[in-house]
């Protein structure tokens, strides 16, 4: 063999084992890479995390619930006023139109408690 096929067979055998090298080194960084990943994946501070995310959810949708459960609660109270206060309008007007029954039949009115009938 003469020197330039001895020069050009190591050369293509350097370029194959840089080549292997470089797929080994490759597969090697993907590898640890993948481990790294699982270990931070697995860790307890990332389960931490997530359970806390979980309880935030949770908590989120409670605060939403609460909320109309306030605003429903909020608007019964509502009705329950207006209609309290037309009551009173209307208790206003009876004991009125029973005070002027009573003066116009000639009936006194009784101060006090009723007293019990005979049973």
């Amino acid at each position: 063999m003469d020197a330039l096929t001895k020069q050009i067979l190591v050369t293509i055998a350097a370029v194959i084992g840089t080549a292997g090298l470089w797929k080994f080194l490759e597969t090697k960084l993907r590898l640890r890479a993948k481990n790294l990943k699982e270990a931070r994946a697995n860790s307890d501070t990332v389960q931490f995390r997530d359970d806390l995310k979980q309880r935030v959810r949770k908590l989120e949708i409670l605060l939403e619930g609460a909320a109309q459960e306030k605003d429903d609660l909020r608007n019964k109270v509502l009705k329950l006023t207006e209609e309290v206060s037309s009551l009173r309008t209307k208790v206003e007007y009876l004991e009125k139109e029973n005070e002027r029954l009573r003066k116009a039949s000639g009936v006194k009115r009784k101060r006090g408690r009723p007293k019990k009938r005979p049973e």
